[in-house]
């Protein structure tokens, strides 16, 4: 891998790292964000998460930065062969209390951070475990990345606690809605099904790209709410984000599930469409 370039963090277009103590992100999670695979020294899946980043902002009630303001910060910081690029978006400075600004004046700050090693046995799936959190809904924020994760915090808490590489959670009705950190796909009967949660749940730039590829490859995709109990032992799951591109999953605690056949020719796209790195 490259060496990273310095500066490797911009705020607001600036090589610096300090942070001004009443920003609404750092006060109130007041914002959204995107991390994304950098392949060979270009960010993969750009415009879709430029996309995903401007509705989210959107939907939050302000602005995004200009696309270009994000471009121009990228040429700066000459991303490396691989890593990691994380872009974060604030609602800005603010006084105290929750009411934003009339007047927003949005913060950018990018990051390139090093890759993470790769899962431990990608190839033959790995193992997951139920999380007890629960993602609560919340229709004025479904769907967007927005900067609150303390339920992923504390369902990520559960998985190290007990050493497990991932966890599944569910909504307040107990339906499967997402991973800790990634979408899901469940395979059953050889359509892909797209779990839907009870207006929770982000909605995942590398999950829309695959519900393309299977609509390319003539698998039927059905979005629909999943109960646990209609999992078994002829299911097979992906975790699906965009810096692991697709994972299988053997089991689920103490519960085995089988492995897609489609899950090489999947990461083979990927890596040749610079995706995800090989």
């Amino acid at each position: 891998m490259a060496q990273l370039s310095s500066p490797a963090c911009l705020i607001d277009g600036q090589p610096q790292y300090l942070l001004e103590v009443n920003d609404r992100g750092l006060a109130y999670g007041d914002g959204v964000f995107e991390t994304i695979a950098i392949v060979n020294y270009a960010p993969a899946l750009w415009q879709a998460h430029m996309d995903r980043l401007s509705a989210g902002c959107r939907q939050l009630g302000f602005s995004a930065p200009a696309q270009s303001d994000f471009e121009q910060d990228l040429a700066v910081l000459e991303l490396p062969e691989t890593g990691v690029l994380k872009l974060i978006v604030t609602r800005g400075t603010g006084g105290r209390g929750y009411a934003p600004p009339e007047v927003a004046t949005p913060r950018r700050i990018l990051q390139i951070q090093p890759s993470r090693p790769a899962l431990e046995g990608v190839g033959s799936g790995i193992a997951v475990r139920w999380c007890k959190t629960r993602l609560a809904p919340q229709p004025a924020l479904a769907g967007i990345k927005h900067l609150n994760r303390l339920e992923q915090v504390l369902a990520r808490q559960e998985c190290q606690q007990d050493g497990t590489a991932e966890g599944l959670m569910c909504d307040v009705n107990g339906d499967l809605v997402e991973a800790t950190a990634g979408n899901l796909i469940v395979e059953q009967g050889g359509e892909w099904i797209f779990p839907m949660g009870a207006d929770c749940g982000v909605s995942g730039v590398m999950q829309s790209y695959l519900e393309r590829l299977a609509k390319q490859w003539n698998i039927t995709v059905n979005h629909r709410v999943l109960n646990p109990q209609e999992i078994d032992a002829k299911t097979a799951i992906y975790i699906c984000n965009s810096l692991i591109g697709a994972v299988p999953v053997r089991a689920i605690g103490n519960q085995q599930l089988a492995i897609s056949r489609h899950f090489e020719r999947i990461r083979a796209h990927l890596i040749a469409h610079e995706l995800i790195a090989a």
